[in-house]
């Protein structure tokens, strides 16, 4: 059994795949902290991997996020191959302290370390894409270490609309200066979409 907090069918709100259709599969818990989250991951109701493929079925994306919390925690190569099956693409997005079935098609890493120190450091050593969260005052790190595709600059959301527009500046900036950085948003909040 796996502990899932929703399945849904919207569009992908951040980072390489924008404005892609997807179906979300968001598991509950998460090995971290973060004093930013914004997910209720302690929630959620047990479902077997043949409960997700059912729902998961239903919808005509071919792109499968697994989120969360953090998904690494539970998510089996059972179950990406039973997606693959019903020929879906599955990205992860995680913060990378946990391992990742081998047969994952894209990962989304989004370390947390600058906010939580050494115990949020990621152990994956290769990326589809990185996503640093960036608050405005901390220069973002580089994670050389990772081998990565594409590099998403993505602003704080503090839930302070004056502080949020400092911090997109920042981030605007801060992507002008180190043209290696892409700007990510988090649409789905700005179209107000799940």
């Amino acid at each position: 059994m796996m502990r899932v907090i929703e399945i849904f069918y919207s569009l992908q709100g951040e980072g390489f795949n924008t404005g892609m259709p997807a179906v979300f599969i968001r598991f509950s818990g998460c090995n971290l902290q973060c004093p930013f989250c914004d997910t209720n991951h302690a929630d959620g109701k047990e479902m077997t991997e043949g409960d997700i493929i059912e729902e998961v079925s239903r919808y005509k994306a071919n792109l499968v996020v697994v989120t969360g919390g953090e998904p690494a925690l539970q998510l089996t190569e059972s179950l990406v191959e039973m997606l693959h099956l019903l020929g879906k693409t599955v990205a992860v997005e995680t913060n990378g302290t946990v391992e990742l079935p081998e047969n994952v098609d894209w990962i989304t890493l989004s370390p947390k370390d600058a906010f939580l120190g050494e115990k949020a450091t990621p152990v994956l050593r290769e990326a589809d894409e990185l996503k640093v969260v960036f608050d405005g005052e901390n220069e973002p790190k580089f994670y050389g270490n990772i081998n990565v595709k594409h590099r998403f600059l993505q602003p704080c959301d503090t839930g302070d609309a004056e502080k949020n527009k400092e911090i997109i500046q920042k981030t605007i900036e801060f992507c002008k200066e180190n043209p290696e950085w892409r700007l990510s948003l988090q649409t789905h909040k700005i179209l107000n979409i799940r």
